[in-house]
């Protein structure tokens, strides 16, 4: 029985989507970072130091931390290089070599403006702040930082005192010029245009405990302190604390006092640091005396106060001149540890108080890490509140367009046109409908369906689903409520049978979420269908969730810029229902016909089944399903329908309904359709080809137009990876019935050939190929995504197409043309086999997820055994009955 709980409705995945795409689409204003250094100076500092704070010797510890294995499969997926560091230096190398230009321009990619504090290099080694301007969209500006200036100040002061006690004079008055010109250079940079603000460091200095007043008598003291002693001192930094608690005070009295109403902020350093640092008075909650001494001086939190993040949060909620800017754990903390952060600070603080930044400093690398992990943390961390109802997903947009832009732009007063960076990577596009109107819209201008389906398919391919009375759907929505339904965990456990794997618990359950965005009409009268995705009670994927897999597998596609298209033809035998008699278990039968052939025209004045596959396009033609092509296949009552491409996603959810709507109808008429492979021991066998084009998205439409060198490598990882893939498409022993050599089944071996039907990968024209090891019982969720998960892999790592084109049929090869073709493996030539093989591709296995496979593997392996103890008439009936 159906379990219903939750009293909000939760958000669809096409809502979810449109959040993800404000995480992604959304420009930064990157509110905190340094200059990059130049080329020539890129060689003081080690490319292994933008993963930590650590400096020196202690910097070569970082090569076993979280933070840098995460970021050198980031930084190797980006340059498409090996998963090694030494790939990745090289890599790095070669870029900078190439054109340093190109590879900054990557690194700073979808970053509005930055706004730098250029106090930490000399001018010798650091490129000026407007240097930055041809990186970003906008004009780059200053963040000032005093202790700097106050610095420089007093270094030509002590030069100037140095020189009168030489020649006996005597400057008395050192200390007054220095508050002077101090005092001169911040009121000079709050009026200037091109100074979004200041920043202390005093943090690294004498720690952020801050005298609630300055002690004027206490700094004139140090400072005289300092000039006495100036060359004995060889004077560099502040580290005076009376002088420098009196630096910020200046400085906040300065702004607070401004005749300008636009009050520049003040940033703090607080916590994540180096060696150097006063951890002890690094947390922010040392500032709140000052924070309160000057109400009107915006005062901004850096780095989230890391590790005291609560403590930063508090301070910006209860202070109206606070602020919390978390930048800077990205990329120096792990990726747990940065969720925990994010959601740390939204446990308090309001998102209006909230400002991103890279903290980017040297190194392009550090930006490029900083904007990539960010968008990743804050996808998980947001969508998941999203889908929990924790927050509704307009308001997550909010969310993100407000750190990432408008709270800067507002706080800076920058006055920066905000607009959404729209390109041709925006494929496709999700709906923001809420799910009542988007069952709204899907029923205009028909009637209303008695039920609603949700349904799954199972690692046995089993079509699965759940029914819902519509009038409860809508009250369900109507409310609020959530139309997610419980089901067992075990669903992943079960086969065809229904029998349960053993050592599967029958406890616990997982939500079925419907997905909106796959509502379609049918497969039968009065009936409405939408495919669902498993989700935990937190609203978490579930990794058992084969649609959900394919999901990531198309994620990992984009995160690496690549993007498909996926269509399926369906072969398939129209039989005839018989009764069975005594010792004969047969109830299908081959059509009785005059004559059968390939594509052959007269075959369909049958007026029955010229009926059925009439109706079946109409059917499919009514509920938005185009069909491509028909016709005849070999064998007697055998047929092909091809769809029209589709993403992934929708190319597989359409593949399913489209094979319901078929055998609803079949039934109707009085026949029976089936996928088995090898349905008729002398006939031709049947398969499910897999099309698959990587295109460019376009506002006017996909393009077919990427070069050799991109799709190449795809294809590649697709042969490396293929004898596991077959694991998952064709799953069956009946599956290798129909493989055979001379039979345009895909064949027995590793290989492609260009418009080749023998071999087991086609090349069609450019970037669209054709996979042909796959059957109607694979589930083609799991299909899809291991051969998605595969090329894209392939690309990461610039596979290199081993293979040459072959040009006849496989099994006709001599072994010196293999050779030369670089045609070494066989495919597998069982279940058994194929298992084995998906069993030692440690790559595939991580991509499709350890659990995953644990969980088919053992599903296969129970099946097997009991699929073994029937005859083979008993199995191909049973088979058949199934599927």
């Amino acid at each position: 029985m159906a379990s219903w709980v939750g009293t909000r409705a939760t958000a669809t995945p096409s809502q979810v989507g449109a959040v993800v795409r404000a995480i992604q689409k959304t420009p930064i204003i990157d509110g905190h970072a340094h200059n990059l250094v130049k080329t020539e100076a890129q060689s003081k500092h080690p490319l292994l130091s933008i993963t930590t704070e650590a400096s020196g010797d202690a910097v070569d510890s970082a090569i076993t931390s979280l933070p840098h294995l995460r970021a050198v499969r980031q930084l190797a997926s980006v340059l498409r290089c090996g998963y090694t560091w030494e790939s990745v230096v090289g890599a790095i190398e070669e870029r900078r070599l190439d054109c340093p230009e190109d590879w900054t321009a990557v690194c700073l990619d979808g970053i509005e403006t930055i706004l730098i504090d250029d106090g930490l290099d000399s001018e010798d080694d650091a490129n000026p702040y407007s240097w930055h301007d041809d990186y970003t969209h906008s004009r780059c500006k200053r963040i000032v930082r005093i202790e700097t200036v106050a610095s420089k100040i007093i270094r030509r002061l002590g030069r100037v005192c140095e020189q009168s006690a030489q020649t006996g004079d005597v400057f008395d008055d050192a200390y007054d010029e220095f508050i002077r010109e101090f005092d001169a250079f911040i009121v000079t940079a709050i009026d200037d245009p091109d100074v979004a603000g200041f920043k202390s460091v005093i943090c690294y200095r004498t720690g952020l405990d801050i005298t609630s007043e300055a002690n004027e008598a206490g700094a004139r003291a140090a400072f005289e302190e300092i000039i006495a002693n100036f060359t004995l001192l060889d004077f560099e930094t502040l580290r005076e604390k009376k002088l420098n608690d009196l630096v910020v005070h200046r400085t906040a009295r300065l702004i607070r006092d401004s005749e300008n109403k636009q009050k520049k902020p003040i940033l703090f350093h607080t916590g994540l640091g180096g060696d150097d640092l006063a951890m002890a008075k690094a947390s922010p909650s040392h500032l709140q005396d000052l924070i309160k001494a000057y109400p009107a001086a915006p005062i901004v939190l850096l780095h989230a106060g890391y590790p005291f993040t609560r403590e930063a949060g508090y301070l910006a909620t209860v202070y109206e001149n606070v602020y919390v800017d978390i930048g800077g754990v990205f990329p120096c903390v792990s990726h747990d540890g940065q969720e925990r952060i994010l959601a740390q600070i939204l446990e308090l603080c309001p998102w209006s108080k909230i400002m991103w930044s890279t903290d980017g400093h040297r190194l392009p690398e550090t930006y490029l890490l900083a904007v990539m992990q960010m968008r990743q943390v804050f996808e998980t961390v947001l969508c998941d509140y999203v889908r929990r109802g924790h927050i509704g997903w307009r308001a997550a947009i909010d969310l993100v367009q407000g750190v990432l832009f408008k709270n800067s732009n507002k706080l800076y007063h920058l006055d920066l046109e905000f607009s959404v960076l729209e390109d041709e990577t925006d494929f496709p596009q999700g709906s923001s409908l809420t799910e009542a109107e988007m069952l709204q819209a899907f029923l205009q201008n028909q009637p209303a369906p008695d039920l609603v389906r949700v349904c799954w398919s199972d690692f046995t391919a089993s079509q699965r689903m759940r029914m819902v009375p519509f009038r409860k759907f809508t009250s369900l929505l109507s409310e609020g409520k959530s139309t997610d339904i419980g089901i067992p965990k075990a669903v992943f456990g079960l086969v065809q049978n229904d029998l349960r794997v053993p050592n599967v618990p029958p406890t616990g359950e997982y939500r079925l979420h419907p997905d909106f965005s796959s509502l379609r009409k049918g497969p039968i009268e009065g009936h409405i269908t939408m495919q669902g995705d498993f989700r935990e009670q937190s609203g978490a994927r579930v990794p058992l969730c084969p649609r959900s897999v394919l999901q990531r597998a198309v994620e990992y596609g984009a995160e690496n810029g690549l993007y498909f298209l996926m269509g399926f033809e369906i072969e398939f035998f129209i039989l005839e229902r018989v009764e069975a008699k005594p010792r004969n278990t047969t109830r299908h039968t081959s059509l009785t016909t005059d004559s059968h052939g390939w594509s052959a025209s007269r075959y369909f004045a049958n007026p029955k089944v010229s009926t059925l596959v009439r109706d079946m396009v109409a059917a499919l033609e009514e509920m938005g399903i185009y069909v491509e092509q028909l016709h005849a296949e070999p064998a007697t009552g055998q047929f092909e329908l091809i769809l029209p491409p589709y993403p992934p996603l929708v190319a597989v959810d359409t593949l399913l309904h489209t094979r319901d709507v078929m055998s609803a109808l079949a039934a109707a008429a009085g026949f029976k359709i089936t996928l088995h492979p090898k349905p008729l021991a002398h006939a031709s066998g049947t398969a499910s080809h897999l099309h698959l084009s990587l295109i460019t998205p376009s506002p006017a439409g996909p393009i077919n137009n990427l070069a050799p060198t991109v799709y190449t490598p795809f294809y590649a990882g697709v042969l490396t990876h293929l004898r596991a893939i077959l694991a998952f498409t064709c799953p069956n022993p009946a599956s290798y019935a129909r493989a055979a050599d001379g039979t345009w089944s895909g064949g027995r071996w590793v290989t492609w050939g260009t418009q080749n039907r023998a071999t087991a990968l086609r090349k069609i024209e450019g970037a669209h190929w054709e996979l042909g090891c796959v059957d109607g019982l694979a589930n083609p969720y799991l299909a899809a995504a291991a051969v998605l998960f595969a090329g894209v892999r392939g690309v990461v790592d610039g596979e290199r197409m081993v293979w040459g084109d072959c040009e006849i049929d496989p099994a006709k090869l001599t072994a010196n043309d293999r050779k030369e073709l670089g045609v070494s493996q066989m495919l597998p030539g069982s279940v058994e086999e194929a298992l084995a093989a998906l069993g030692g591709d440690a790559v595939l296995v991580e991509m499709m997820g350890p659990e995953l496979v644990e969980s088919y593997v053992a599903v296969k392996e129970f099946e097997l055994g009991f699929l073994g103890e029937m005859g083979e008439e008993e199995r191909r009936e049973w088979l058949m009955e199934r599927y």
